[in-house]
């Protein structure tokens, strides 16, 4: 979620919009949460144009808490709720993250999905069934897309297209980590997508493809400004990277298009959840469900740059927004796979890119 600090805001749409579809206002009463987010411009994002609409629509006011990557958050909760001192009612995770917080129990609270009745807008994927029933509501997502120079190269349809010497030999840039994307791309494209990655033999399949695939990777990327210097000076002319900031740097006249392939992009997601030990299950549960709201799903595609999670028409967002930050079809991460064989999977990938 690093790269959220670099999306520029949308110039459409406005905070009241999102608050007039949805119930008046309560009676000001002392009710407040509070709300952790990832730092920088997407928590200023969020404490500018929709908890302001939270607190119209119901009265509640919002404590915005910073909050670090996912991972490093859990274990400040795991600490903070053993010693019973929480610093959020919510917090953001990502679907890592709410496995592992699950399978660790009583770190995250179960939900009353009854009390969050704009879940059902959501598929049902990004409403998280944990240990101990739901556990997590979706809040947004991004994705991780094909992208190719189009004064270079014709569009590409496929992954499978990238094993195309002819057309890509040591021409494109991709995620060096191991979890980047690589992985699920392969095993979506050439097998049978996560459930091939269940297995060693299946990992081992894919990453043998996947060696196939290095004389045509000139750059292997872990920052994000290496592969923006590298689509900008013709270093690379296709490979994967982030749709938003793809399509920023396309309207700031960069050579740089994202595509969706037959295959699909790799699409990520955050959500909510509320803290073991809260007192704040009632106004959790109302922010979750103002937070699923297609209104409020649109307003932070327009202004947090992020893609909803509900369908494009239950919105009324104009092809043009909703392709800036979405598309179909998605693939989806082998979260599980990453974490029970996490490290099988980081040592073979590593041989695989340092054998010659």
């Amino acid at each position: 979620m690093s790269k959220l600090n670099r999306r520029t805001l949308l110039k459409s749409g406005v905070a009241g919009l999102a608050a007039s579809t949805l119930a008046s206002p309560l009676i000001a009463q002392s009710r407040s949460v509070r709300i952790g987010s990832y730092g920088g411009y997407f928590e200023n994002s969020f404490k500018e144009h929709v908890y302001p609409a939270f607190t119209e629509a119901t009265g509640i006011a919002v404590e915005s808490i910073t909050q670090p990557n996912s991972s490093d958050w859990l274990v400040t909760m795991q600490q903070a709720v053993a010693a019973g001192n929480i610093p959020t009612d919510i917090s953001l995770f990502a679907r890592d993250s709410m496995i592992k917080a699950s399978r660790i129990g009583e770190l995250i609270a179960p939900l009353d999905l009854s009390k969050i009745k704009a879940a059902s807008n959501l598929d049902s994927y990004f409403v998280f069934e944990g240990n101990e029933g739901p556990q997590g509501v979706g809040a947004m997502s991004w994705f991780s897309a094909m992208v190719f120079n189009p004064n270079e190269v014709e569009t590409p349809t496929s992954w499978a297209d990238f094993w195309d010497t002819d057309r890509f030999e040591a021409s494109l840039g991709m995620g060096r980590n191991y979890n980047a994307g690589l992985f699920d791309f392969t095993a979506a494209t050439f097998f049978d997508g996560t459930e091939t990655m269940m297995s060693n033999d299946g990992v081992i399949a894919i990453l043998e493809k996947i060696a196939e695939l290095k004389p045509n990777v000139a750059l292997w990327w872990t920052a994000e400004s290496q592969m923006e210097q590298s689509m900008k000076n013709g270093d690379v002319v296709a490979g994967q990277y982030y749709l938003d900031v793809a399509n920023l740097m396309a309207l700031d006249g960069f050579p740089i298009k994202p595509t969706f392939p037959k295959e699909g992009n790799l699409q990520d997601y955050g959500s909510w959840c509320l803290t073991a030990g809260s007192d704040k299950a009632a106004e959790a549960a109302e922010f979750m469900n103002f937070s699923s709201d297609p209104a409020i799903q649109a307003l932070m595609s327009r202004k947090i740059g992020t893609a909803p999670l509900v369908d494009k028409s239950m919105t009324d967002l104009t092809d043009e927004e909703f392709n800036f930050v979405s598309g179909a079809p998605a693939i989806r991460p082998a979260y599980e796979a990453y974490l029970d064989n996490e490290t099988f999977i980081k040592e073979s990938w590593d041989k695989m890119l340092a054998a010659s």
